[in-house]
């Protein structure tokens, strides 16, 4: 903890919020019962996947896959987030995939491989949390994703050193420049994978269904067990 104090204490000092209270947002479009649901987490999110998708309003510009992911560094455990978008769902848990040498979220890994996920869809009222295990997938997975990129995010990725400090945009472009004429003879299919840039696979311990309730009186319905092998899922409610 740092030494360093502060002129004002936030807990005693007057002051007036930047924000405060903003206007309550009421939740009126669904219920979710023992009855609804399935019985395994995955065909369950993925039937909820699609309800999002397919209830999108018209002109919408919400991505029904982005997520929050959450990542941890020990021993100090400092979190840190972002929003990423899935990319595949599969029977073993949910792949992301990004800069896996010097991303923060690589440097989280590297000390603990505790991640949590959220969904929110606000259309549906819905919102999905996912806490499980990182674990990374083949080269072959990797690959075959990476093929399916446009031509510039396939350089894109040679081209960022994620998360590192640079000093203008000007120097991204520049390096973006030197991997476009490196690769200007090749074709689109034909662009490497970098060795670094890869997809994790979140296992889920715990995968919890919210549905928005009147009154504040969410349901929330929680499949979980103790280790990423068990094919076994406990499924309990929630107080909201």
């Amino acid at each position: 903890m740092s030494d360093i104090k502060r002129s004002e204490d936030p807990e005693t000092t007057t002051q007036q919020p930047i924000l405060f209270a903003p206007p309550t947002y009421q939740y009126t479009k669904g219920h979710l019962g023992e009855t609804d649901i399935e019985t395994d987490p995955f065909t369950e999110f993925h039937k909820w996947f699609k309800e999002a998708q397919e209830q999108l309003p018209e002109g919408s510009d919400i991505i029904v896959e982005a997520m929050n992911f959450s990542t941890a560094r020990l021993p100090c455990g400092r979190v840190s987030s972002r929003i990423v978008l899935l990319k595949e769902l599969d029977k073993f848990g949910f792949i992301v995939y990004s800069n896996w040498n010097t991303s923060k979220k690589a440097a989280d890994y590297e000390s603990n491989k505790y991640a949590s996920l959220t969904f929110f869809w606000p259309h549906v009222q819905r919102q999905i949390r996912v806490e499980g295990v990182m674990e990374p997938v083949t080269r072959e997975t990797s690959q075959r994703y990476f093929d399916t990129r446009p031509r510039g995010s396939k350089i894109g990725a040679w081209s960022s050193p994620q998360s590192s400090v640079i000093q203008s945009r000007d120097d991204l472009n520049e390096i973006n420049d030197k991997y476009k004429d490196e690769f200007k003879q090749l074709k689109d299919n034909e662009i490497p994978c970098p060795e670094y840039w890869g997809g994790i696979r979140i296992e889920p311990l715990e995968v919890e269904f919210w549905q928005g309730g009147a009154s504040r009186l969410h349901d929330r319905i929680t499949y979980r067990r103790e280790h990423k092998e068990d094919t076994k899922w406990e499924i309990v409610r929630l107080a909201p």
